[in-house]
């Protein structure tokens, strides 16, 4: 939720708002809303009132007006007009599904709103006055943001935030406190911030005056010939015009300071501070007659996946240079329209401008964040108050010969309000450069993860089956989450035992016996009195299971047969091949020609039905354990044989799928690049794919060596392999759920290795984690509860990751030494490299599976393939027999 933060029944703390601008909504006595009526025609006669809390006259004007204001800036952003549900409201179960609701200005926060309605269409709501809201405490988690906002609101507190903890420039400030808060204590935060503690409001006027001269006269001023006299703190914030002076008026400065101290109250300041003078820009057409250009910037930043901060967006003002440069007395433009107007045109100049900003905004919410992470939740207002995002607004100075922001104060509402219209400019629906940067994005992402982590916290849920060590992500995530989980698993002495509210043991190992097993586990379940929200699995063997339990106990999931059709290999492949639409194209298109194998004489006639070269691989088989090249009938029959033998059931190589037998089968080796598509569906609806490239492999064997993420595909590429894998996971009857399907590009188009209907697994959680903020885990537990998952609709990558695989065969000495896990795991802590821990011991063998990956991280692909090919070489993972240069050679 976006609100003003109300600190009391007068709802007197507006948010956003500054000095000249009083932004008016709940402003604390502000009286009647202004006068004269909006341009536009729309009803009137709608459903205003608040049956259970009824408004008074003031009140009810203001609600009045804001629904105005509404329709106005939906009509001139070229939307339509809301439409009055009041006597015929939508159905539904309000509060049992991702909610995102916005108390405060419809113009302020549009740009908010109708992300909202992209991202999660139907659940982004405005509140146009707090009667419609009741508000009803949730159990331990008391309280409102308030406390934030006036942290944020005091100017004094938060330039000295930014140049104590954020290295922020600021523009040079004598401050006179008025027992100041504890916050505030602690000396100057830099040369150019001067703090003066007051004992008492009057009899100050020598001191006063010492210290004013002494500032005026200070290098930290520069060539400055104005300041501002203002008053700080969250009582002033729109409520007060600034006082400019000369810098030679010392005698007019001490009044104005001293005439402002009688206004003070507790904790609250006068600042003191250069105004700085518009920066002198080359000019092409000479020197302009007029007063100069000024630039005043703004930029939007959010809190994102993990606490980071990310720049969303920048806009500016131009105005004269002998006026005070405000939101709403200029023209809202790009960084690269304004700085090109005073006279900057250089891309590479600009370029520089937009870095130091960037760095400057996200240093600015770095340095707030931190600051709330040292308080209590009381000084924050509640366990779960936060900043998410904040708007920092910039002048330019020109020092030592370089252009350099200077913050001048944190806000939000005015800045989004400002990004708001620029992005008005191209008008709804959005189109071309709008449409891609649309300032509001981010913080929507974070209010749609805030709220399922909200709607997910104490949801009861079945696990099947534990998985290995790859796996131990999953009880940290649910702990983080809130999770109640309870585990059915085989070990009884798994170490996730200890991490459940119920552990169940239950030998599940003999998958040919699910359906049975289904029938006695929901008897156990309902036998300990479980009442479950949901019930999924992450583990390839225990998914058919996992759903015919959910039939039994009636919860959500995608069919049994569906589970089936996609665990068996062969049985996905040949029924695509029969699925040949419409609609089109058909999954047909993308299915493989292939034969199940499960005596020779299946061998023998397979070779003359299937055309080689061709791939031989286990039926239910997970980590390209066994999987190998076949070249001809004689390879064929071979490596049946030896498969047949050495991999017979469950205790010859646990967890890839022996419980369901040794059946192999031979399908046609295509040529390409491989891919992995990771999708969420809900309802056969696709919510999100995120596609990854994977290297070559050691051919004949097809173990993973290498991966990126994002693909380096085209776009057109990429959507050709998501909306195959789509196709494919819809042809076998998968609509609910978290699925990773592997394909092939090939030059006819996308080819189909396999669906895995669960989760990806190796690193895919991480990275997808990592880059685009989304946790392929929540999606999936939202999923397995019912509830469509809170997803972005545009998921932008944060970067690039390349990895590599590590294998134990390959691998042994220097995972014993230069590359040991410990090793690793220090490099991991320090940022260096993402370390994905795979298995738990160094144990070499036959039919292997990756030890460990270990990946970089770069702003580009190049970047991070090269970081990461000097570390393995530094680490002595590359070599002759595993040439990581080679293996990294399709992501150039």
């Amino acid at each position: 939720m976006l609100s003003l933060d109300p600190s009391g029944p007068e709802w007197d703390c507006p948010l956003g708002s500054k000095d000249l601008e009083d932004e008016g909504p709940w402003g604390g006595g502000s009286g009647l809303p202004p006068t004269g009526c909006f341009p536009g025609s729309w009803r009137q006669d709608v459903g205003l009132d608040c049956k259970g809390s009824p408004e008074g006259t003031e009140a009810r004007a203001w609600t009045v007006y804001y629904y105005s204001l509404l329709q106005s800036c939906l009509q001139q952003a070229g939307l339509p007009e809301t439409q009055d549900r009041s006597q015929a409201p939508r159905t539904g179960c309000p509060g049992a599904e991702v909610t995102l609701c916005v108390l405060g200005s419809p113009s302020t926060f549009l740009p908010v709103l109708l992300e909202g309605g992209v991202q999660s269409p139907g659940n982004m709501l405005l509140c146009l006055s707090p009667a419609w809201l009741m508000k009803v405490p949730a159990p331990g988690q008391p309280g409102a943001s308030a406390e934030l906002a006036r942290l944020l609101e005091d100017r004094l507190l938060t330039r000295q935030l930014l140049a104590q903890q954020g290295g922020v420039a600021v523009p040079a400030t004598l401050a006179f406190t008025y027992k100041p808060p504890g916050l505030l204590r602690g000396g100057d935060s830099s040369p150019g911030l001067r703090l003066v503690e007051l004992s008492g409001k009057e009899g100050q006027e020598t001191l006063v005056r010492e210290e004013v001269e002494a500032f005026l006269r200070s290098e930290a001023l520069g060539d400055v010939l104005q300041v501002a006299v203002k008053l700080s703190g969250w009582r002033w914030r729109g409520r007060q015009a600034l006082h400019l002076h000369p810098r030679a008026e010392l005698g007019a400065v001490v009044n104005t300071v001293l005439a402002l101290l009688e206004k003070l109250e507790e904790e609250e300041s006068v600042l003191v501070e250069a105004v700085y003078p518009p920066v002198q820009l080359p000019c092409s057409d000479g020197p302009s007659p007029g007063p100069g250009l000024a630039v005043r910037i703004c930029a939007v930043v959010c809190r994102t996946q993990g606490d980071r901060p990310l720049l969303s967006k920048v806009v500016c003002g131009v105005g004269r240079g002998d006026r005070p440069l405000r939101h709403h007395n200029s023209l809202p433009r790009t960084l690269e329209v304004a700085l090109a107007q005073c006279g900057l045109g250089e891309e590479a100049q600009v370029a520089a401008v937009r870095q130091r900003v960037k760095a400057a905004a996200e240093a600015a919410l770095t340095a707030m964040l931190a600051l709330e992470a040292g308080l209590s939740a009381e000084q924050r207002g509640g366990r779960r108050a936060h900043t998410d995002f904040l708007g920092v607004d910039f002048a330019l100075t020109a020092a030592g010969g370089m252009l350099t922001p200077v913050a001048l104060e944190l806000n939000g509402g005015l800045c989004l309000e400002a990004c708001g219209a620029l992005e008005g400019l191209w008008a709804a629906p959005r189109l071309g450069p709008a449409a891609a940067e649309a300032a509001a994005a981010p913080l929507v992402e974070t209010m749609l993860r805030r709220s399922a982590r909200c709607l997910m916290e104490g949801k009861q849920l079945l696990v099947v089956g534990a998985g290995g060590v790859s796996k131990k992500f999953v009880w940290e995530a649910a702990r983080d989450y809130g999770l109640q989980l309870h585990l059915v698993e085989s070990d009884p002495n798994h170490f996730a035992s200890q991490l459940v509210q119920t552990f169940i043991h239950f030998d599940m190992t003999e998958h040919r016996r699910d359906e049975e097993n289904a029938r006695l586990l929901a008897e156990l379940v309902r036998a300990r009195g479980l009442k479950l929200d949901g019930c999924f699995s992450y583990w390839d063997d225990c998914l058919v299971l996992t759903a015919l339990l959910c039939q039994e106990l009636g919860l959500p999931c995608s069919p049994p047969a569906a589970m089936r059709l996609a665990k068996k290999k062969s049985l996905t492949q040949l029924h695509l091949l029969r699925h040949h639409g419409p609609p089109w194209p058909a999954p047909s298109l993308h299915a493989v020609p292939c034969c199940p194998l499960e005596s020779e004489a299946d061998v023998e006639r397979a070779v003359h039905q299937v055309p080689l070269p061709g791939v031989m691989k286990l039926e239910f088989g997970a980590g390209a354990v066994g999987v190998r090249l076949v070249e001809d009938a004689p390879q064929c029959h071979e490596h049946f044989s030896r498969i047949t033998r050495d991999l017979q059931g469950e205790a010859d190589h646990p967890g890839i799928g022996l419980g369901w037998g040794n059946a192999m089968l031979l399908m046609e080796f295509v040529e390409g690049t491989e891919h992995d598509v990771d999708l969420v569906l809900f309802g056969g609806r696709l919510l999100a794919a995120f596609v990854s490239d994977n290297g070559p492999t050691r051919l004949p064997g097809f173990t993973e060596t290498a991966a990126c993420m994002p693909t380096g595909l085209a776009s057109e590429q990429e959507a050709q392999m998501v909306q195959a894998a789509f196709r494919c996971c819809l042809g076998c009857g998968l609509l609910d759920g978290v699925f990773n399907v592997e394909l092939k590009l090939t030059g006819a188009g996308p080819r189909l290795i396999e669906i895995n209907p669960r989760m990806g697994g190796f690193y895919l959680r991480d990275w997808i984690l990592e880059l685009y903020g989304v946790d392929l885990l929540l999606a999936a537990v939202m999923v397995a509860c019912g509830l469509r998952p809170a997803l972005p609709t545009r998921p932008r990558a944060r970067g690039h990751l390349v990895g590599v695989m590590c294998l134990v065969s390959q691998h042994l000495q220097a995972l014993s030494s230069t590359a040991s896990r410990e090793t690793l795991q220090a490099l991991h802590d320090r940022g260096l490299l993402r370390l994905n821990l795979l298995e738990e011991a160094l144990v070499p063998g036959e039919y292997e599976e990756p030890y460990c990956s270990v990946a970089c991280a770069g702003s580009s692909p190049t970047e991070a393939r090269l970081r990461l090919l000097g570390l393995c070489q530094g680490l002595g993972i590359d070599g002759p027999s595993y040439p990581v240069a080679h293996f990294l050679s399709h992501f150039k």
